[in-house]
Parts: C-alpha cells; structure tokens; sequence
C-alpha cells in the first residue's frame, strides 16, 4: 500500500501567509486528502514553534474547542481539540479589539480557568484538577479561522491552531466553590440584543470535565499544563459572526460579566 507524505511545513507556512495577508486557503483536507489528525497537531505545533522562536510570542494557555456534541458530530470525532494561547491574542473587560489581524472572526462565551499549580503528573485525575485551578473568570473567545468561508473539518481546525483568534477576560475572579458550573446560565447580547444562550451544561456537561479532558492530554504530549496558565473552556452556547464596531457583553450566573468592543477603524491595537 503507498503511503503519503504530509508537506507539513508548507501546510504550516500557507496558513501563517493566510493570517498575514487575508486570503485564506482551501481545506487542509482537500489540498492534502490523507492527512490524519496526528498531521493535523504536527502542523499546529510547526507554528507555535514558529510563533515562540521567530515572533516572540509566549505561550500563556491553552483552548479547548470543539467541546458540544453537535459540533462533534457535525465535524465526525467524538473529542474535543485544543490550541495554545499566546501572550498577544488576550484583552481586558472593554478594552477596545481592533479588527485587523482577525480572520472571519465569530465571538464565543466561554469559562476561563486560571491554575495555581503544574498539573504534570502522569495523568491527571479529576481531583488534581479541582486541586490546581486558582480562580474563574468570565471569558469571551474571539475565534477564527485561515480556512476560506470556515470550510472546516477536524484535521482543518487543529492544523489552525483551533481555531483561534483573540479573547477577553473579565475582571471578576471566583473561586471554584463559589459557581456551579454545570448549571451556570450564559446570556450574550451584541448592544443589548440577546444572540446566544446556554449553560455550563453545554460544554462537555460541565467546563470542568474539559478541564480534566486538557490535562491528561497535555500531559500525555509532553506538554503539561502549568502554574499561571489560562485555560479557555469551551463555548457554553453559540457562536456568533462579528462586525466592526459591534459590542458584545456575556453574564454568567454566578461568574459576572464581561464585555469585547470591537473598533469601527483600522486604527489601534493590532493582532499578529
């Protein structure tokens, strides 16, 4: 039987060229047919390398996607995906987001996990995590994508880094004790409108599940989750196109809220 070579390097530079100019590529899937999700990671991994030694960038976390079982199973897996987050994609409650740098950007409410200890033991149980994790915090994730018209599979959006983007965190830390986050309603409205709802339910069953799930399989790759890292959960509801100048605010019961301004100009902060 013939076995195929990904072009790994080549898959990784046209989705960096993608970001950079705006012209976004077709599905990895179709450019390369046998590509497997260990390619998939293998091409991710390319440009968080590329990111760290050639940009300067510093990795501060982790996402994890693809966590409701409707995405699962309109993308045919039955497990999430993950992707790093880097020191430049995060924005404060309001600060203002500039749409340069963003790729056909959709905005997603999320539960942001903080740990305050490595979670580098063989693997991790659901105990250690609880045991790890600092604080909570409202979260909106700005995703992404360098795959023309999100034209996407599995493989498409590990390979783009999961498709990421940006996020913004919220301002009001919580103790695990103090939300329940099975049960923890979300509502995001874009200027008062509600455009999405759901619940911690929705992701996994409970974000912590997620969590968990990130653990063992950073710990599994060599690449635990450590001290100080932020862990971006999963979407508690969907996902919605964004505009220019529009304004999103999502409140999580028992979490508080948090708002993403997104810039009417060019002018301002800029994503790489």
């Amino acid at each position: 039987m013939a076995t195929f070579t990904i072009d790994t390097a080549g898959a990784a530079r046209s989705l960096r060229e993608a970001a950079r100019t705006g012209t976004y590529i077709a599905p990895l899937r179709e450019t390369f047919p046998s590509i497997t999700a260990a390619d998939a990671y293998a091409i991710q991994r390319t440009n968080t390398e590329h990111r760290v030694r050639e940009e300067g960038a510093r990795i501060v976390g982790c996402k994890i996607g693809l966590t409701a079982k409707a995405v699962q199973a309109q993308l045919g897996v039955n497990q999430p995906d993950f992707g790093m987050l880097f020191d430049d994609m995060g924005f404060g409650d309001g600060e203002p987001v500039s749409m340069e740098g963003l790729q056909q950007p959709k905005i997603e409410a999320e539960v942001a996990f903080v740990l305050g200890r490595d979670l580098d033991m063989e693997k991790p149980g659901h105990a250690d995590v609880v045991q790890a994790i600092d604080h909570l915090l409202p979260a909106l994730e700005i995703v992404g994508s360098r795959i023309a018209n999100w034209n996407i599979r599995f493989v498409d959006t590990v390979a783009d880094n999961a498709s990421s983007g940006a996020y913004v965190l919220g301002s009001t830390p919580k103790r695990l004790a103090e939300v329940d986050l099975r049960l923890c309603g979300m509502v995001m409205t874009r200027r008062g409108e509600p455009v999405s709802v759901g619940a911690g339910a929705a992701c996994l069953g409970n974000p912590l599940n997620a969590v968990v799930w990130l653990a063992r399989t950073m710990a599994a790759v060599g690449q635990p989750l450590r001290a100080g890292h932020l862990v971006l959960s999963g979407a508690l509801g969907p996902m919605v196109a964004v505009n220019a100048g529009d304004i999103f605010e999502t409140r999580i019961n028992g979490l508080g809220s948090v708002k993403a301004v997104f810039e009417t100009d060019p002018a301002g902060r800029h994503l790489t």
